[in-house]
């Protein structure tokens, strides 16, 4: 059910102190900007790309000491209109002004000189360098020409992980942290720059509650000091936390500009689509006795870790909920075979070979996994190549030969069935949206047959309200028609509505299981903290 009252921003609470965790060095925004001018003005800003119209005269002004949310669907040109505010694009058309400066050179560097600092949707962090290292990019400490002072770039970086509650080794590499653990890297780097503007693009898609939280208050204690946020969110409950004024793009124009509390969570829903979702979550009915399709007993994910053993039946659809390091992905990927572990699985009462994703393929095994950009897709290759090439063997000929024809029917079959907005079947992944990307990674399990099991981590993470409601309406017709779905989700309303019945993760083991009519957020919190009965399963 949509709440349809006007949205109430919550009120300040303690934040961590960032008066002694602003980073000096390379280029800082200097005193003479300012301060009386609007922080942002975009006076008809256009943009297109190939041909294709992006952005359609944008005119928005937001002002120092506010939060603004911009909302939209995936494609709305939300990014877009970051990238430009960013340097990292020019416009087509229009102007845009930073604190009265017209700019004129887009360049990161030069927006970087004017104040703005930006934590981008797709996080840019440098995997083979170390955490401090990446918190440091740029505004190096040096002590002489070509002398770095790294002991003390360390010092601080362990000070600013421990000021925002990250446990983290600053000498660690970057591609040794989790998702969530990443994004408070880009947080952190992007907050702590003495800015008088930052731009969030869907800052806390990775992060858990509590993480979430102590971003809010990084954000009103950004406010507090006169900082603008321009902050991306498809979740409407963050609207409601941390907004001064909604901003709505649908199809690259500007559609509505209010303040937060004279907004209600529908209108902005039917002003970002163009139409009243009545149902936004499918009318789950309850479980009928099923064949059960999947078997796990005693699966350990390391020889020392806690053994987990459930079922899941067909029709089913099995969540996985926990907080971040629960354990949840790393169980996916043991399933699918991309991570080893030891136990025993069936998949239709018949033994499945762990550690061979080729064998889990071949059996019926699909898996969309969390990050679609470095796992889920391939950016570089077509919609076509992207749709077909996880069951291509069901399109090709003996000696290896690819029926072209066959491929492109059944590529348009599922592409139009999961409603996938794109200019042709050549196009490049990477120039979809990101709902739109989401809905490729998962269609390419659909292109040939349908698998037996369904595998999916975070199937929604950074999408936007329209192409969740189509992502639900399509896993909720799946499971009608049988598929076995395991669905492991930090969203909670999605975990509760979607899922017959949750198994709660802790650390690797499951704290306990939970049947439809025992699905409350509160209970589920209490055992992903450790603080209910352990329930073996």
């Amino acid at each position: 059910m949509l709440d349809q009252r006007p949205l109430q921003r919550q009120g300040k609470t303690s934040a961590p102190a960032l008066d002694g965790a602003i980073l000096k060095g390379g280029d800082a925004p200097g005193d003479e900007l300012p301060t009386d001018a609007a922080a942002i003005v975009c006076d008809n800003v256009s943009k297109g790309f190939d041909g294709v119209p992006v952005l359609l005269g944008i005119t928005i002004s937001c002002r120092p000491g506010s939060v603004n949310v911009l909302a939209g669907e995936n494609g709305a040109g939300k990014s877009t209109l970051f990238k430009i505010i960013s340097g990292q694009i020019a416009p087509d058309g229009g102007s845009l002004s930073i604190f009265g400066q017209r700019v004129r050179r887009f360049t990161p560097r030069h927006s970087q000189q004017l104040g703005v600092s930006i934590i981008p949707q797709e996080l840019a962090s440098l995997p083979d360098m170390a955490v401090w290292e990446n918190l440091f990019i740029g505004r190096e400490l040096c002590a002489g020409p070509g002398m770095l002072r790294r002991q003390e770039m360390i010092r601080q970086a362990g000070r600013l992980l421990a000021d925002f509650g990250v446990d983290v080794d600053p000498n660690a590499p970057m591609r040794s942290l989790n998702i969530a653990e990443a994004q408070m890297i880009e947080i952190i780097k992007a907050t702590t720059r003495d800015a008088r503007i930052v731009l969030m693009d869907e800052p806390s898609s990775s992060l858990s509650r509590t993480e979430t939280e102590r971003l809010f208050q990084v954000i009103r204690q950004l406010r507090a000091k006169g900082v603008c946020v321009l902050y991306v969110s498809h979740r409407l409950e963050e609207i409601e936390a941390i907004a001064d004024t909604v901003s709505i793009l649908r199809d690259g124009r500007l559609v509505r500009s209010a303040p937060a509390a004279e907004m209600t969570e529908r209108q902005i829903i039917t002003e970002m689509v163009g139409r009243d979702l009545q149902a936004f979550f499918p009318n789950r009915p309850a479980l009928t006795s099923g064949a059960t399709v999947l078997d796990v007993e005693g699966l350990r994910l390391d020889e020392a870790g806690p053994s987990v053993s459930f079922s899941v039946r067909r029709g089913e659809i099995l969540g996985l909920g926990g907080l971040v390091g629960a354990g949840r992905s790393e169980m996916l990927e043991a399933l699918f075979g991309i991570r080893r572990a030891n136990g025993r699985v069936l998949l239709d009462g018949q033994p499945l070979c762990l550690g061979r994703p080729s064998e889990s393929i071949r059996r019926g095994v699909a898996f969309v996994p969390e990050d679609r950009k470095r796992a889920g897709v391939l950016t570089s290759m077509s919609v076509l190549d992207n749709t077909t090439l996880p069951q291509l063997f069901h399109m090709t000929r003996i000696g290896g030969v690819v029926l072209n024809d066959l491929r492109e029917r059944r590529a348009l079959d599922i592409l139009g069935r999961m409603l996938v907005r794109y200019s042709g079947l050549g196009q490049k992944v990477a120039n979809l949206s990101g709902g739109n990307q989401q809905k490729v990674a998962l269609s390419r399990w659909f292109a040939a047959c349908e698998p037996r099991l369904l595998l999916l981590d975070e199937p929604t993470r950074g999408i936007d309200v329209g192409a969740r409601s189509e992502i639900y309406q399509f896993i909720d017709e799946l499971a009608a028609r049988g598929l076995a779905i395991v669905l492991a989700s930090s969203d909670m309303l999605e975990l509760i509505n979607l899922s017959h019945r949750v198994l709660v993760m802790r650390g690797g083991a499951v704290m306990g299981e939970l049947a439809k009519d025992e699905l409350q957020q509160e209970r589920i919190l209490r055992l992903a903290m450790g603080k209910g009965d352990h329930v073996n399963v």
